[in-house]
């Protein structure tokens, strides 16, 4: 980036400020337990005094209230200020910074910035600051969408096409040709579905990317003829639909995998939600989506990075999504970010939703990546920025959020069936994972992951990735991820990739869903700690070979018990319903 001094007469900055949300310190210990929204809302609202404080703080500074505003939800502030006001207020200096490639530009301030004392203790983080939160004259459009073709750290590889589809119960080629009948072997998912007016499940896409109606009977017809004709049902967020204007396997590749296996495995009677965010002009990103399921974490007018988020309305949708979408019991996302690239105020403000989410009982599953140690295949350099040239692991985000279930790759080997142990995928992608450089080590997860850091220390250095053993650990499982047989734009085709892990294991974990709620009890809901107790030990079956090379090294080693490449394992799926049948 080069930077050059911000022109203050045509820079207005829609100054951001994220008040401190009490009692996350006590998150962990909800987990357990099953809140609704009211009480999520009331227990994490910024207090009354921080409120004041800030909005006093600001107002002493000269900003009429008439310009301040506090958004839906309580926990932003929001104020338009001229770059002259933001340098005053936070005692900074902002410069205009040129990206060397792209030439885009943005806003941020230099090295840090100053509150006074008695205002910061009521703030979590300000925007634009030292992240690049502001375009300069920017002409907004889909590229910067997280669902735009080659976006973030998981993209469905597209391997070749087939030239003779397998039948779905022909086991003998599954090393070479996955279906929903080699996942029902390998996993042991034999479940038919007996409460589904009761449960439910999402999978969330992007636009541009959208599936095919044509491409889902078709693979229905070599599959699961019975489900011919049959449509996830659709929640449109901030004015996403199936959008048909764009076509191709980079546009409709990741959407038709995600629903078709989903929807296969989970079988013709259990409905499947398809959460589609955004539209053309503004695409979307992971806060338009939990803004739309949680209005008090709506953001849209007070915290959306526009850097990375759709900012509603545009011109095409004329409203704003904020907690207007049902939740289902399971979400699964097939897209990421790194950490490095998001930085970590925004990560750790987004992190704690998923959080708050997950106390009213719902499960996100986020695929780990597809490019070992390497992020979106770039490694970072000494200062932590984002290179080809970096020599430092990249963990991908949300995979590292704490409140998330993050999800690697495995594979059969070559010439090996169902009924060997799988392996680490080694094959056109590399199951992303490892060590955070943001978020601390669970409670949960410690004794896991100190035992692989005593048992197979990594042989790298301190500045190759963080070893400090006390931050979170990434994947947490692994499912097959490699040669699926995906149709797109009419053809049969072979895809691999952490992008068809998670929405398998969406679809198994429903499984357990169903079977806990046709007995009265309730869903599953945030995972984490139930898999990694010593309870569920064995529920999973360990991979203990393979790697996830990446920045010139093999990356981390499959190793008995957990490990940063694929996690507890893969499902065993009876084993996993009986334990989960006993919980309360």
């Amino acid at each position: 980036m080069d930077a050059r001094k911000a022109r203050r007469w045509d820079v207005v900055l829609p100054l951001r400020i994220g008040l401190a949300q009490p009692n996350l310190e006590s998150l962990d210990d909800y987990l357990f337990e099953h809140w609704n929204a009211a009480k999520v809302a009331e227990t994490f609202r910024p207090s009354t005094a921080s409120v004041k404080t800030v909005l006093e703080w600001l107002e002493d500074e000269g900003l009429e209230a008439s310009r301040v505003k506090l958004s839906k939800g309580g926990s932003w502030v929001h104020a338009n200020v001229t770059v002259a006001e933001a340098e005053l207020l936070l005692g900074t200096e902002y410069h205009v910074y040129q990206h060397s490639e792209s030439d885009v530009e943005h806003v941020a301030c230099v090295e840090k910035y100053h509150l006074p004392e008695h205002v910061a203790e009521h703030v979590d983080l300000v925007m634009p600051t030292l992240h690049f939160d502001v375009h300069m004259g920017r002409k907004r459009s889909v590229d910067k969408s997280i669902g735009q073709p080659g976006a973030g750290i998981v993209t469905p590889k597209l391997i070749g096409e087939i030239d003779s589809a397998l039948t779905n119960q022909d086991l003998t080629g599954c090393d070479k040709q996955i279906t929903p009948d080699c996942l029902r072997a390998l996993y042991g998912f034999d479940y038919t579905p007996v409460a589904t007016d009761k449960n439910s499940i999402g999978i969330v896409e992007y636009t541009p990317v959208a599936y095919l109606p044509a491409d889902m009977d078709m693979f229905f017809g070599n599959y699961s003829s019975s489900q011919v004709g049959q449509r996830p049902a659709l929640v449109s967020v901030d004015g996403g639909y199936e959008q048909t204007s764009f076509q191709g396997f980079s546009i409709n590749g990741e959407a038709n995998l995600d629903l078709q296996y989903a929807m296969a495995l989970v079988g013709p009677t259990q409905n499947v939600t398809l959460y589609q965010v955004g539209d053309l002009v503004e695409g979307g990103s992971f806060n338009n989506f939990l803004d739309a399921l949680d209005a008090s974490y709506c953001t849209y007018d007070g915290g959306d990075n526009s850097s990375f988020d759709g900012i509603y309305p545009d011109s095409d949708y004329k409203s704003q999504d904020c907690g207007t979408a049902p939740l289902t019991n399971i979400i699964s996302t097939s897209y990421g970010y790194t950490e490095a690239l998001l930085g970590s105020a925004y990560i750790q403000r987004q992190c704690y939703e998923y959080g708050k989410l997950g106390l009213m009982g719902v499960t996100f599953l986020f695929s780990s990546g597809d490019n070992g140690v390497a992020g979106n295949g770039e490694c970072m350099d000494a200062n932590g920025a984002e290179s080809y040239s970096g020599t430092r692991f990249d963990p991908g985000f949300p995979g590292t959020c704490p409140y998330v279930t993050s999800v690697g790759a495995t594979q059969i080997s070559p010439g090996n069936t169902v009924d060997d142990p799988e392996v680490a995928c080694d094959q056109n992608i590399y199951s992303g994972g490892g060590f955070s450089n943001v978020f601390g080590l669970p409670e949960w997860q410690a004794g896991a992951v100190q035992n692989f850091l005593d048992t197979y220390p990594p042989a790298y250095a301190p500045d190759v990735y963080n070893s400090s053993g006390i931050s979170r650990a990434f994947p947490d499982i692994a499912l097959n991820g490699l040669n699926y047989s995906v149709v797109s734009n009419g053809r049969t085709q072979l895809v691999a990739g952490t992008s068809a892990s998670a929405p398998v294991a969406a679809a198994i974990l429903s499984g357990v869903n169903d079977a806990r709620l046709a007995v009265g009890k309730s869903p599953i809901g945030f995972i984490n700690p139930t898999i990694y107790s010593s309870n569920f030990t064995g529920a999973f079956n360990d991979i203990t070979a393979g790697n996830n090379p990446g920045c010139g090294t093999d990356g981390f080693s499959a190793q008995p018990g957990w490990d940063p490449v694929t996690g507890l394992g893969t499902p065993n799926f009876p084993k996993l319903l009986d334990l989960w049948l006993a919980l309360p």
